[in-house]
């Protein structure tokens, strides 16, 4: 009987140069088919192709939304794609992000909503169907059944100016983190959530301007979740902190 191959599945991969994309190639490099879910269909099929042609396995899922029925949906196809016993769900990689900023009394309802539905509704979804596949799973002797990581933010937990809606959206989806590391540690599933405390070197602009040239480089994140997915499960980490060395914090 031949070794079902593991595979990795990540929701938000941006333009493909930032933690999601990196973590993609990095996972492919170490054996891991790859599934990509994300609402811009011509990134997710570049990276595809960028995995592919480099010798992995990824295919794209692309999504009109982060609504529960676009995220089961796109879970349904990933199954049909890397079916069992071929394939094993090992890794989930929860990296969406939308940022709203401004004045709590100049945001919209619509707005709140937005934020709230792309991090909170969207992190309890897909955790939802990868926790789901994770109890199907037989379990490492050394790692357990799976691992999900969650992206959090400086804004996981401090508020601040400007941050009223984003920040009480990344709240929300450390607190779904943590509840869930609690639950479902003791059927040996990991779950950690990582709270990037500063700005990340993608080279793209954002709504905070331009990204910073010396940031956190997403390859490097890449190598942390890397190390969450492989902990021993005598040893597991629910939450850890990353920032540059020059960093204020």
């Amino acid at each position: 009987m031949s070794i079902p191959r593991p595979v990795f599945i990540v929701a938000g991969v941006g333009t493909g140069t930032g933690t999601g994309a990196h973590s993609a190639r990095l996972f492919s490099e170490k054996g891991y088919s790859v599934a990509l879910i994300g609402r811009n269909g011509d990134s997710l099929n570049s990276l595809a192709t960028q995995i592919n042609n480099s010798g992995g396995n990824a295919a794209s899922f692309p999504i009109q939304s982060y609504s529960t029925s676009d995220i089961e949906s796109a879970f349904k196809s990933i199954y049909t794609k890397f079916p069992r016993p071929d394939y094993i769900y090992r890794v989930g990689l929860f990296n969406t992000g939308l940022a709203v900023f401004g004045s709590f009394l100049d945001i919209p309802e619509s707005d709140v909503i937005e934020v709230m539905s792309t991090h909170y509704f969207a992190a309890w979804a897909f955790s939802r169907e990868t926790i789901k596949a994770f109890k199907e799973n037989p379990e490492d002797e050394r790692t357990g059944k799976g691992t999900v990581i969650f992206t959090g933010a400086t804004a996981s937990i401090r508020g601040n100016v400007a941050t009223s809606s984003i920040s009480a959206a990344k709240h929300a989806v450390r607190a779904l983190s943590q509840s869930l590391a609690k639950e479902f540690g003791k059927e040996n599933i990991h779950v950690a959530h990582a709270i990037i405390d500063g700005r990340i070197a993608t080279g793209n602009n954002t709504k905070l301007g331009p990204a910073p040239k010396e940031g956190l480089k997403p390859e490097a994140i890449a190598e942390s979740y890397w190390w969450l997915a492989n902990q021993d499960k005598t040893s597991w980490t629910w939450e850890l902190d990353l920032r540059p060395s020059f960093e204020k914090w």
